[in-house]
């Protein structure tokens, strides 16, 4: 507290504002019982969550009061407060601040214990009329929530039935039971850390009030993990308000369990301070165990309250959404706009790490991540992508939604296509400088990341040069069928390394930069054979370069020493650079890969939306086993995504992700794909070039494939 006792005593016309009392002999009679205090603008008369067993009541002056750092209103002279403190002794539900010069009466615990024994008749007229103004208040805040909920939100039932993933037995438990009572803390060692229920991601806090079926999301699911990593993007940006309130930061790009954070101005002399600071902030916001709080908001209340915080990219995405509501999460001060479910409370958040990185700071939610090193070029990569939003005038979803409204479709269209040539044409350019030292350029990239296009993309810009690309692709070097080794579950695995006849394949390789004559190999899927010398017969001369793609494209291994380094320009694509929704959520470029995945496999390859999901798992666990371990060997980076894309697919997507049923085990992953592109403008694909990478994935391209 911050008040302080008044040298001015209290009179007997001072009480005359109070109500409590209507008679004013009862007032008078308070009077000694009652302590006189004086706070100042800004001080703390009471602190949410502190102990005290006093009341107060507001003789002049005002106060405001607070909760959860939402302001709940003003409180002027005739007021009181702190009568529960008083009653029951327990913890200060809200605080209270002075907003004017304050005069306050304090009637302390013991000062009431002898108003009872001195004067026990108004002892108990106060209790009887403190208790009849809680009541009033409490139907008051009664009347206000179903105003507030306009809906039902009593259940029907007293019991509900849950069948529990992997239990054979169900349960009838008491409606409103929360799913993690349902649920173990870990599975092998694997934290839960949020509950499916009927196959909707939800908070392990959520009652249930339904016949439910129940499963647990571990950390090592995918689904699960993406909630780990939203809820410590949330505690980060907590301890920079608790820290700095004002302070501008934004989750700018997510690669693994690694987040990148710019920041604009850094408080600090260097950010290596910075991030101890934070991370010492965070410690402590994990030893409170403060919850992870979702609040329905008003569009209408949460736009002005984030512009006057400065949150210019959350208030243009209030401005496009359609709803009346919104879903806020907080766990203090700092309100995000909610992607979804977060973990149960701080707590439940460990190995969090923050670093000074190239041009911010870096979060990793693991014992081990990259290294700032590796992470150098994604730094040069944003500073790009950045770049060219900026010419646009667009940092966010909302910023994007309202250039499409006002006609501006085209020309996004058109620099996020340009953007994409300039760097395929760099690229050419540099290849083209050491055109005598290489010859073989090593292209890799995790599932529909658009190394098709790219391909037929960069072969058109080498050719520009006077370069003729002659194409090899790894899937032609596989060993027969029998061959290929097994994975843990007994299938044949080939997407490892040794699927791959790389002693065939470095041979070839060797003699081609020789200046021999060879005839590759092929491979016959139909037969599961290889046949050495079954493919195209090729040479190199001197004007033309071998253009070798596959997941291993990248790995050290697949060559050996037979090919030097010198003569090997490595390139890695992948859709990186995403918008923001806020400072605290983007859209994750993964979900931008699977989405495309989904509407090409569906209109192209006959598979169905909840087909491709389920496979996701097993592609991504491939991929970060042969592919992202040797990203910090390409000579650079290919950013193949486009601030445009998601709108175009949502007009696919959308009724793609409907077909999966409510009761899939897809059907977690669809909704919240399924939410995620209903935050976009939608734009039809016609002003979308045939040369565009996008085309790989909505059909229509230029080029054959």
């Amino acid at each position: 507290m911050s008040y302080s006792h008044s040298s001015v005593p209290l009179r007997p016309e001072d009480l005359d504002i109070l109500t409590v009392f209507s008679n004013p002999e009862d007032r008078y009679e308070l009077l000694p019982y009652l302590e006189p205090f004086e706070l100042l603008p800004d001080d703390t008369l009471l602190a949410e969550g502190s102990e005290g067993d006093a009341m107060f009541f507001i003789l002049r002056g005002q106060a405001q009061i607070c909760r959860a750092g939402l302001q709940l209103g003003t409180l002027a002279a005739g007021y009181h407060v702190g009568e529960l403190g008083l009653i029951t002794g327990r913890p200060r539900n809200a605080s209270v601040k002075a907003i004017t010069p304050l005069f306050a009466a304090r009637l302390s615990r013991t000062s009431f214990d002898l108003l009872k024994l001195e004067k026990p008749l108004l002892a108990l007229q106060l209790t009887e009329i403190l208790i009849s103004l809680l009541g009033l208040q409490l139907t008051d805040m009664t009347d206000s929530f179903g105003r507030l909920m306009q809906e039902r939100s009593l259940p029907r039932r007293m019991h509900v039935n849950v069948r529990v993933e992997g239990q054979a037995q169900g349960w009838e438990v008491p409606t409103g039971t929360q799913a993690k009572s349902l649920l173990p803390s870990e599975i092998e060692g694997s934290p839960v850390v949020a509950a499916l229920v009927n196959y909707k991601r939800v908070s392990l806090n959520t009652p249930l009030m339904s016949d439910t079926y129940l499963a647990p999301l571990t950390v090592d699911h995918w689904e699960g993990e993406r909630i780990y990593r939203h809820s410590a993007a949330l505690i980060l940006l907590e301890a920079a308000h608790h820290l700095y309130p004002g302070l501008k930061m934004n989750i700018t790009l997510s690669v693994g369990s690694t987040q990148w954070i710019q920041v604009d101005t850094c408080p600090k002399d260097s950010l290596e301070e910075l991030a101890t600071e934070l991370q010492d902030m965070i410690q402590t916001l994990v030893a409170q165990e403060k919850a992870f709080r979702h609040e329905w908001w008003a569009v209408e209340e949460a736009i002005p309250f984030f512009e006057d915080n400065g949150r210019v990219e959350a208030a243009a995405m209030m401005r496009t959404i359609r709803a009346s509501r919104v879903s806020l999460v907080t766990c203090g001060e700092f309100y995000g706009i909610s992607m979804g479910p977060c973990l149960p409370h701080t707590g439940y958040l460990h190995d969090l790490h923050v670093q000074a990185g190239v041009g911010g700071l870096i979060l990793t939610t693991a014992s081990q991540g990259p290294s700032v090193a590796d992470l150098a070029s994604y730094a040069q990569l944003m500073s790009d992508h950045n770049r060219m939003l900026e010419s646009l005038h667009i940092h966010s979803v909302g910023h994007f939604n309202q250039a499409c409204i006002s006609g501006q479709v085209v020309q996004l269209i058109r620099v996020a296509e340009g953007f994409h040539e300039k760097r395929l044409s760099q690229m050419a350019d540099k290849i083209a400088q050491a055109r005598e030292r290489i010859k073989i350029i090593c292209i890799a990239g995790p599932s529909s990341s658009g190394k098709t296009t790219f391909i037929k993309r960069l072969s058109v810009q080498l050719q520009i040069n006077g370069i003729k690309p002659l194409n090899i692709s790894l899937d032609d070097y596989y060993v027969d069928r029998e061959k290929t080794p097994l994975d843990a579950n007994g299938e044949f695995d080939y997407e490892c390394l040794e699927a791959l006849n790389t002693e065939q394949l470095s041979a070839d390789l060797k003699a081609l930069l020789d200046g021999k004559t060879v005839a590759t190999a092929r491979y016959d899927f139909a037969q599961g054979r290889s046949l050495p010398q079954g493919g195209p017969v090729l040479s190199l001369e001197d004007d033309t370069v071998l253009l070798l793609e596959g997941i291993h494209g990248l790995n050290p291994r697949l060559l050996g020493e037979q090919v030097p380094v010198e003569n090997l320009f490595r390139i890695f694509i992948q859709p990186m650079a995403s918008l923001s929704l806020d400072e605290h959520s983007r859209i994750n470029p993964s979900d931008l890969r699977l989405l495309r995945r989904i509407v090409r496999d569906r209109h192209s390859r006959a598979t169905n939306a909840a087909e491709s999901i389920l496979r996701w798992p097993s592609v991504r666990a491939g991929e970060r086993l042969h592919i992202f371990p040797y990203v910090n060997q390409a000579d650079v980076i290919f950013d193949s995504s486009m601030i445009y894309e998601l709108s175009v697919i949502k007009v696919y997507a959308e009724r793609y992700l409907l077909e999966v049923p409510h009761n899939h085990p897809a059907f977690a992953t669809a909704y919240r794909l399924q939410k995620l592109i209903g935050l976009f403008v939608a734009l039809y694909p016609d002003h979308v070039p045939p040369t565009s990478i996008l085309r790989e994935f909505i059909g229509n391209s230029g080029f054959d494939y």
